[in-house]
């Protein structure tokens, strides 16, 4: 009896859980509060499934930890996500085939910032001045070379710095350059930083230069910045943005991600009680400028709302 005693009182066992590692950004960037709130959302109505929101060197890093099976989600822009699945870019040497699209999230908006007093009105007067395009081999520099580009502007007919959006606060205030691209939500804090101090202008990105992006690249949303968004900024500017995205790796299962992103989208006003960047996230929306071959998981969800035909 005493041995039947001992087997009645073992605990029962607990069922294994998923374990998901979600890679967001710096601690005080956007990525990481939305990613902590999708942790959360998983761990409180995905059964089975464990979720850890974890800091990291956002969208590039991102994408070669999931090609390198070091994470089971993450957040990045919808262009670097295109540029890892098509090995373009700062991806020649090792494209991330394995990559996974499963929603996309919200405008990360191209601010092209200058100072009112510097001479500078539209885009085509960048060209020969003193330009920061973001640091090196980040994402803002792509897109930043890319626009210009458009605009008949390179680095054989003008000045380009490589700062990061720190550096380029700081050299705006400083007047060392005349205008600096910062790839962010509205409002970012670096611009914020800049007009505290400095009378800003925000430079329009017209309809022919988007045409032009649009063609090329589909990632790219046209956006118009409200007025307001800055001190001094009184009046709407037309500009350009990529995406903020929730990325996955193909061989993640897929009734695991058709959850996930049910759980996501029925819940959003959590997400949007972490971080008011969050208001943009939408199910109508959740498929705008998808650059990368959704996960079967998530069409399987859009296929059940009526997203996806």
């Amino acid at each position: 009896m005493a041995g039947c005693a001992e087997k009645e009182a073992k605990p029962a066992e607990k069922a294994e859980k998923y374990h998901i590692t979600i890679l967001t950004g710096g601690a005080s960037g956007t990525y990481y509060p939305i990613g902590g709130a999708m942790a959360k959302i998983i761990n409180k109505y995905v059964k089975g499934v464990e979720a850890t929101a974890v800091t990291s060197g956002a969208s590039v890093a991102n994408a070669r930890k999931l090609g390198d099976k070091e994470a089971e989600l993450a957040l990045l822009q919808n262009d670097i996500a295109y540029y890892a699945y098509n090995g373009i870019e700062m991806f020649k040497e090792k494209p991330v085939r394995n990559i996974r699209g499963i929603a996309t999230l919200y405008p990360e908006v191209i601010q092209i910032v200058t100072l009112k007093d510097s001479g500078i009105k539209t885009i085509y007067d960048l060209k020969g001045r003193r330009v920061a395009v973001g640091a090196p081999g980040s994402g803002t520099a792509v897109d930043a070379m890319q626009i210009l580009n458009a605009a008949g502007i390179n680095e054989s007919n003008t000045d380009i710095r490589y700062l990061n959006f720190k550096e380029v606060a700081d050299a705006l205030k400083d007047g060392t350059i005349d205008a600096g691209f910062i790839v962010a939500g509205i409002p970012t804090a670096a611009v914020t930083d800049i007009a505290a101090v400095r009378d800003i202008y925000i430079v329009e990105i017209p309809d022919e230069i988007y045409q032009k992006l649009h063609e090329k690249y589909k990632f790219y949303i046209q956006y118009t910045i409200p007025a307001g968004s800055y001190k001094g900024l009184d009046k709407d500017v037309k500009s350009v943005a990529v995406l903020a995205m929730l990325a996955t790796r193909e061989d993640i299962p897929e009734d695991i991600i058709y959850n996930i992103t049910k759980a996501i989208f029925e819940h959003t006003d959590e997400l949007v009680a972490a971080h008011e960047r969050a208001k943009d996230i939408t199910l109508q929306t959740a498929l705008d400028g998808m650059s990368i071959p959704l996960h079967p998981g998530a069409e399987k969800y859009y296929k059940e709302v009526g997203l996806i035909k």
